[in-house]
């Protein structure tokens, strides 16, 4: 699957503060290794998500918690998350998996569960349900999209667009999901841009840090083409070159802190800090099997967002904020050429 086409990166202004926004995958829990299953809808790991919620006030911090079918058609699922919603605490977008969204008209597969991979009507159509969905349960449709599984595409912008979507951040920069048949987002910028269509997309923030973190989209694609040999992990113990995701699944402390500092270091001023909902009830995912992985999970998120927000000028932000900042200017000298 290609990548979504490129309009315009979005410059970054002199004198940028350092900006920090929170995206919540907010989702079902299921087994991970297992076959998709259009019956796994149970969604106990929302009753978990005041966990992290306090620590995300107390330092400033407003998330924005792009929720799924199974999630925005349960009512006790819903009033945990517009407690937060009402209380001004959260924004709420909408996180699109396929294989538990009605219509069900698809062979459920790992390929078809890439939304992008659908035919595209029948992907519309179960986003306008899931967009329907929400606004019925939250009082308010969204604008800003997450797909499941990253499974975004070229037409995913002009769907986007139709259903009243302003922002995407669904771009893993620098990565490739070519293995089952989902996206390939290498060679696509790693800072916001627009798409044609005028959607913003704000990628999750990915980003090489080592000594040889200048050359590493060349690099790292090398290495990764040779991954059986382990390279890529032999290039991070060697300090040379490491591919790091903002997030406390799979990072630590230390991991997350050095993303941070090379991509500052490299002008970057918007850092996209992701985790799954599930991953706060012990259990619900492979990044917290147990409590101590979950209360390690948590510690890791606090000590994050500690650090962060106590950078020189660092701020805070949303998803829908920045595309209302970005989005306004850009169509009004669009309506001047």
């Amino acid at each position: 699957m290609s990548a979504i086409p490129v309009q315009k990166i979005v410059p970054t202004p002199p004198g940028s503060r350092p900006t920090l926004l929170v995206v919540v995958d907010t989702e079902e829990e299921f087994d991970w290794s297992a076959p998709f299953d259009p019956a796994s809808t149970t969604v106990e790991n929302i009753g978990c998500q005041f966990l992290a919620q306090d620590a995300l006030t107390a330092h400033g911090v407003v998330p924005t918690y792009v929720v799924d079918y199974p999630v925005a058609s349960t009512p006790a699922s819903v009033a945990v998350l517009k407690s937060f919603l009402d209380a001004g605490r959260c924004e709420i977008g909408a996180h699109l998996h396929p294989w538990v969204n009605p219509p069900a008209e698809e062979e459920v597969n790992a390929f078809h569960s890439y939304a992008c991979n659908l035919p595209g009507d029948l992907m519309r159509r179960k986003l306008d349900v899931l967009s329907r969905t929400i606004a019925d349960s939250f009082g308010q449709r969204p604008t800003v999209y997450k797909a499941g599984r990253y499974g975004i595409g070229p037409d995913t912008p002009s769907v986007l667009r139709s259903l009243g979507y302003q922002a995407d951040t669904s771009v893993v920069p620098h990565t490739a999901f070519t293995g089952d048949g989902g996206p390939d987002f290498r060679g696509l910028p790693d800072q916001p841009f627009f798409t044609a269509e005028g959607v913003l997309e704000v990628p999750l923030s990915v980003g090489f840090a080592g000594w040889a973190a200048g050359s590493g989209p060349v690099l790292y694609a090398l290495l990764d083409q040779a991954r059986r040999l382990r390279l890529p992990g032999i290039a991070a113990r060697l300090g040379a070159l490491e591919r790091l995701r903002l997030s406390p699944e799979g990072h630590g402390l230390d991991d997350m802190i050095r993303q941070t500092r090379a991509g500052l270091a490299r002008g970057q001023r918007y850092f996209v800090l992701t985790y799954h909902s599930s991953s706060l009830m012990p259990g619900g995912s492979p990044y917290a099997r147990t409590v101590r992985d979950r209360d390690e999970l948590l510690q890791t998120l606090t000590n994050y967002l500690g650090f962060f927000t106590s950078l020189p000028s660092a701020t805070t932000s949303t998803i829908s904020a920045m595309a209302a900042t970005l989005l306004e200017p850009a169509r009004l000298h669009a309506s001047r050429d």
